[in-house]
């Protein structure tokens, strides 16, 4: 784990510059939002998620997430079908803010182009060299 000016930044997960994390778990992945976006957020009070079973793409919105002070579009790290939505974010979105990278997961997603879209999205030190250019702007 590290951190970038007290935010997190996990080793082994891909990173989209839409604060989208990526865990691939053998032929499937799992989504979240990135300990950057929570804070910038602050308090999460409401997620819409998608079904299982539908598809999403690439680069493209399929949510949403909304605090106190905005409304933020979920954004596809990598295109496939939604096997499993983490219904515990819908009920209980202030998850999000306690666990991004723990129970607060988004998604599971069986990837269609996986290898392919993996070189789209950020490894770890590019996520973390990122993450100080953002503070630095910020």
């Amino acid at each position: 784990m590290v951190k970038v000016d007290g935010y997190e930044v996990p080793e082994g997960l891909y990173y989209t510059k839409d604060f989208e994390w990526v865990k691939v778990e053998g032929d499937k992945v799992r989504v979240g939002v990135t300990d950057y976006a929570q804070k910038q957020l602050r308090e999460i009070v409401y997620a819409e998620l998608p079904s299982p079973g539908t598809t999403i793409k690439q680069k493209e919105p399929y949510g949403t997430v909304e605090s106190v002070k905005s409304v933020s579009d979920l954004v596809g790290s990598v295109s496939g079908t939604i096997e499993e939505v983490n219904t515990e974010v819908e009920s209980k979105p202030e998850v999000l803010n306690e666990e991004p990278y723990g129970k607060g997961w988004l998604l599971i997603i069986k990837p269609s182009n996986l290898q392919a879209e993996l070189a789209n999205l950020m490894d770890h030190n590019q996520a973390v060299e990122w993450h100080k250019t953002l503070i630095k702007e910020g």
